[in-house]
């Protein structure tokens, strides 16, 4: 059966010389693998470019209950990014944001609010003019709430650990900031509050494992 939905690209593979498998996390079904036939072929002309991780879409796609892998019919983007994949210091946050997703987003229940706030974050965020560094910090403290752990006081993401008193009252504003409204941090607390906060999530989520892109978001965020 056919059902309009909109989508959030989080990852595809290579099937096949031409094919990949994509997987969506749609606005009615929650997370989705499809099947997307010829899209790098040379005759494709860039179609791929929709199916790059964040990627915003409009869908029409065929819905089995229990299928493993469905198929497209209609793809549009409804938000062309304007500066997230063009900004450096943004595109690097959006390679951060693309592995926390693709690591901690499982369940398919309340599937329209995760939709809602992923969308809304992501346009946000590519919207910012400036005093976008702690958007990735923001984002995991947001996303949690959604995942079922999400901590209303510094202590819960603390849990024991200790950090200098500015560092915590820092920890305090990004509780309730947000995006356009962060609080000033330097480099040092900055690094420090994503060392807390990924403690914070693994001591949440099982097998959450490493990170290859923090080592980057901290060279390139400073």
């Amino acid at each position: 059966m056919l059902h309009k939905t909109r989508g959030i690209v989080f990852r595809f593979t290579k099937y096949g010389e031409t094919s990949i498998i994509v997987t969506i996390f749609t606005e009615l079904f929650g997370l989705q693998s499809y099947m997307v036939n010829g899209v790098r072929s040379k005759s494709a002309k860039n179609k791929i470019a929709l199916y790059q991780p964040l990627t915003l879409l409009n869908l029409v796609v065929y819905h089995r209950e229990h299928a493993n892998i469905e198929r497209i019919k209609e793809i549009h983007c409804f938000h062309p990014y304007q500066s997230l994949t063009a900004d450096i210091k943004k595109s690097t946050i959006a390679i951060f944001l693309t592995e926390l997703l693709n690591k901690t987003v499982k369940d398919e229940s309340h599937t329209q609010e995760m939709f809602t706030f992923l969308a809304d974050s992501l346009i946000t965020i590519d919207g910012l003019q400036g005093g976008h560094e702690n958007a990735h910090l923001i984002f995991m403290i947001r996303l949690s709430r959604y995942l079922g752990f999400g901590p209303q006081f510094v202590n819960e993401v603390l849990g024991g650990r200790i950090t200098d008193e500015e560092t915590e009252k820092v920890l305090g504003r990004l509780l309730t900031a947000s995006y356009d409204q962060s609080p000033a941090t330097t480099n040092l607390q900055r690094k420090e509050l994503l060392d807390l906060l990924l403690k914070f999530y693994a001591e949440h989520l099982e097998n959450l494992g490493e990170f290859k892109s923090v080592q980057v978001l901290r060279e390139i965020l400073g």
